[in-house]
């Protein structure tokens, strides 16, 4: 790699980080409720973190040691399912099982949706 290419990749990175850190601060409500309820190891004792940058996509929540991203998805998702299904491949494609819960799901309640949808450990 010539040092023009790892600069543009570095600047990439730093750019998804900060991107990162950007949708950490604007969470949506459903977004917001259902970190409450993971954060801290509060399900199942799994960490999950946040706004993950994991290759040229930002999981909304991921816990890395059971290789499981949770997505909420609003109603802009309805328009971008082609966009959403690549998306959900490459991240499957690398051991991570990808599971989509509803904003409306979230706010409905989100103890139950975490103990239906989610595997227990």
């Amino acid at each position: 790699m010539s040092i023009a290419e790892e600069i543009r990749e570095r600047e990439q990175k730093s750019h998804k980080r900060q991107y990162a850190k950007h949708l950490r601060k604007r969470m949506t409500e459903a977004e917001d409720v259902l970190w409450n309820a993971l954060r801290g190891r509060r399900f199942h004792g799994l960490k999950f973190r946040r706004q993950v940058a994991i290759g040229p996509f930002i999981a909304d929540f991921c816990c890395k040691e059971k290789r499981l991203i949770l997505e909420v998805d609003g109603s802009v998702h309805a328009t971008r399912q082609g966009y959403d299904r690549e998306r959900d491949a490459y991240l499957s494609d690398r051991g991570y099982r990808v599971i989509r819960v509803s904003n409306a799901d979230v706010l409905k309640n989100v103890s139950v949706l975490l103990a239906e949808r989610l595997p227990s450990p």
